[in-house]
């Protein structure tokens, strides 16, 4: 029976170094893990990730192709950017490898619905890491919800705002690894999707329309490097039941903040209501460095330099998964699961489809705000992949 699972890793920037290394590496699912190889094109990550793994030169590449073409594996991690999901996990599949990403699937229906019908075609395990879903307080609010503890879900509120230096490249150190990153990603792609993923979990409902707003106000005045991006952004999504959510994101928090990220949320039913104290996770500090509120339900350093938290039991079951499943030990219904597509992302992928085609084709008001038209995610799902598909998402 197998033990390890033989990984390549494809891409090695922020995400890996921020979460990804530490399980890996430090968490209570490394023993299952045996990096391989890594391809990344930036030279500095690559080696970097490689020299953590102690991966040898001939299996580091600067191709994912080479990667999947040279070395032998079990499955692989590709962490690139969110645009690029699509073609390295369609390669893995085919190749015969389970694929884990981390959230979201992809940036666009068309590509998520291309990699959850690649993962079925090919019988192969594709992981989505949603960490969010497995915050205790979303997965005892879901549970208490779906048990119709407070009857018909009608609306809410979710926020998650950063700390600018997120999106800063004056910062030092820079977080992301290009300059250009708040440019060409609005905090709908990294933060959004978290908090929209959280509220279709809790509730099950398939949204129909979005609309956003987007405020560009703060990052433009920064300097010496001025970012044409989004400060914050409204998303309004509508659900087929008629309830309606506003998701409000972004990454121009002041960098004294007691918090890298700010989030809370409030979801009012026919009876009664949850509060998601999600932003007072259970640890302040008062430091030389001033008033800290630190989340060790996410990521928590404990003594023995073992690094827990939800942010790493999120992408260690999947793992978990993938093992039980290549040894013959995932059952149907586990598979079913897995398989769903909410459990795949692919709602969430589209209210971020919907919320970019918004602000795209929003209209700019003096002073940096957009006002996005309404999307017809309907509409969006069957002219990007037809009548049939989309009516097996239950959009049409």
């Amino acid at each position: 029976m197998k033990t390890k699972l033989r990984l390549g890793i494809i891409g090695a920037g922020s995400v890996v170094r921020e979460i990804y290394q530490h399980l890996y590496f430090h968490s209570h699912y490394s023993h299952l893990l045996e990096i391989c190889a890594v391809a990344d094109p930036n030279e500095q990550c690559r080696n970097w990730l490689a020299d953590l793994a102690g991966v040898p030169p001939s299996r580091r590449f600067s191709d994912y192709r080479e990667l999947l073409a040279k070395v032998k594996l079990d499955a692989v991690q590709v962490n690139t950017p969110d645009h690029l999901h699509c073609a390295p996990t369609l390669a893995a599949l085919k190749a015969g490898l389970d694929v884990v990403v981390p959230k979201p699937t992809a940036a666009t229906a068309k590509d998520a619905h291309a990699m959850i019908q690649a993962a079925k075609d090919s019988r192969r395990f594709l992981g989505v890491d949603f960490h969010k879903r497995e915050d205790p307080r979303i997965k005892e609010a879901e549970a208490r919800f779906q048990n119709g503890r407070y009857g018909t879900f009608q609306t809410a509120v979710f926020y998650m705002l950063d700390k600018l230096w997120v999106a800063d490249p004056n910062h030092s150190p820079r977080f992301f690894a290009t300059p250009d990153f708040a440019e060409k990603n609005t905090p709908v792609s990294f933060l959004t999707v978290h908090m929209a993923d959280a509220l279709m979990k809790i509730v099950n409902l398939i949204p129909v329309h979005v609309r956003a707003t987007g405020y560009s106000q703060k990052l433009p005045s920064l300097k010496p490097i001025p970012v044409k991006g989004y400060d914050l952004v409204d998303t309004e999504i509508l659900f087929e039941t008629g309830a309606q959510a506003h998701i409000i994101s972004g990454w121009a928090l002041p960098n004294t903040a007691e918090s890298n990220t700010v989030q809370s949320s409030r979801i009012i039913c026919s009876d009664g209501l949850i509060d998601l104290g999600l932003d007072t996770p259970g640890l302040r500090e008062v430091h030389a460095e001033g008033i800290l509120e630190v989340n060790p339900l996410f990521r928590n350093f404990e003594k023995d330099k073992t690094v827990t938290g939800y942010g790493i039991s999120s992408p260690g079951r999947l793992y978990q998964q993938i093992l039980a499943m290549q040894n013959g030990k995932l059952s149907a219904t586990e598979r079913e699961a897995a398989f769903q597509p909410t459990t795949l992302g692919f709602y969430t992928t589209l209210v971020l489809e919907g919320a970019e085609k918004s602000l795209a084709e929003g209209k700019k008001l003096p002073g940096g705000v957009t006002l996005g038209p309404a999307v017809d995610l309907r509409e969006l799902t069957v002219r990007q992949l037809g009548a049939r598909a989309a009516k097996s998402y239950g959009l049409a």
